[in-house]
Order: C-alpha cells, then structure tokens, then sequence
C-alpha cells in the first residue's frame, strides 16, 4: 500500500528543535511535491512548508520562515523538516501530504494535495 508516515513529533520547551521526518513507502519522489501542514485545536489546517523534490523549489509560511528548513533525502524516499527556534504557537498535529506537482501554480496550499496523507504528528511547544 502506498503512504507517507511521519515521525520525529514531541514535546519541547520554547526555543527548542525537533526534526520531523515524511517516508513514503509503495512510490517514489519523482516528480512529486511534498508539503507539512498543521492544524491546531479549533482551527483550521494551514500550511507549513512544500517542496518540490524534482526542482528542488521549497515554499515556507510567513510565520515559520528563517526558522524551519526543508529538505528531501530522495534516495531514502523521505522529507524533513527541521523545526528551530519553536514557539507556543507552532504547537499542533503535523501532517505530510504527497501529490503530483501540486505546487504547479506557486502556491503551498494543502487543497492542492489529495494523493497522499500521512496520519498526522503531535508537536506540543511549551511555554
């Protein structure tokens, strides 16, 4: 069966890093754009940070720029994201998704993903 799975999730005080991590197992990376997506109780799911692994083109939201990086090992099948400088408000479950040149328009919008979902991860930032 074809999915991404993410991992790297926890609890960490303010200021802090973790570095989540997207496999997909059952396809390859080729030609296929991944984002990070997250979505905090009572709100709705925003995106994080795309990349497209075959251009190499990343996108970033305002909120997380110059403090989040992502990067794809496509020899592994797997992209990262590496979360420096937490906040509170980063607190949510991350998503991954994987779909077919979804940043085709430029954009980083998790409408533009329907192939694939990974089940989520739990980031919590304390105070």
């Amino acid at each position: 069966e074809a999915q991404v799975v993410e991992s790297g999730g926890g609890l960490v005080h303010t200021g802090g890093s973790l570095r989540l991590s997207c496999a997909a197992s059952g396809f390859t990376f080729d030609k296929y754009s991944i984002g990070w997506f997250r979505q905090a109780p009572g709100k709705e799911r925003e995106a994080v940070s795309c990349m497209n692994t075959t251009t190499g083109t990343t996108y970033y939201a305002d909120s997380v720029k110059g403090r989040f990086t992502i990067s794809s090992d496509n020899a592994k099948n797997t992209v990262y994201l590496q979360m420096d400088s937490l906040k509170p408000e980063d607190t949510g479950a991350y998503y991954c998704a994987a779909d077919i040149w979804a940043d085709y328009d430029g954009e980083c919008r998790p409408d533009l993903y329907d192939a694939y979902w990974g089940q989520g991860i739990q980031v919590t930032v304390s105070k």
